[in-house]
């Protein structure tokens, strides 16, 4: 049987599986061109706005590492992780979108460690996988370094 792909939260970023066509999606003000991540569907949150059409917008797939540091710690429920395991400590970053400068979290991809980051290195946002159970896999953003070009 074939496991179903979902998204950890549906509408948050697209469902290509190519990283390629991967990004974040938020969504843009029509009035004041505010943008949004997670995305707000209902009304402005500018405070200094009146508000306009909320457009789905694609986000920078890349950015800057504006802080990042490492999980050592089984996280309680409802994070899913199996007890049974060995814990795999990971990488979170906080990282500040090009076009947006706003500042958007999530994990590294595997094999990525605190050691191989510093502030201001250039991340892209990649698919990645959350859980896996029997029915389904998970899906999320997952933030990779750029190799320089040369």
């Amino acid at each position: 049987m074939t496991r179903v792909r979902r998204p950890v939260v549906a509408g948050w970023f697209t469902e290509a599986d190519d990283e390629a066509g991967f990004r974040l999606l938020g969504t843009r003000c029509g009035a004041c061109s505010a943008v949004f991540f997670p995305r707000e569907d209902a009304l402005c949150r500018n405070p200094a706005c009146a508000g306009g059409v909320l457009t789905e917008v694609a986000l920078s797939k890349r950015g800057r590492v504006w802080s990042y540091t490492d999980g050592r710690y089984r996280p309680p429920a409802p994070y899913v992780s199996d007890p049974e395991s060995g814990w795999q400590p990971y990488t979170l970053l906080a990282v500040e979108l090009a076009a947006e400068r706003m500042v958007v979290l999530g994990q590294a991809v595997p094999g990525v460690t605190v050691a191989d980051l510093s502030v201001g290195t250039e991340v892209e946002v990649v698919p990645g996988i959350l859980s896996e159970d029997a029915d389904t896999v998970w899906t999320t953003w997952q933030w990779r370094p750029v190799e320089e070009e040369r």
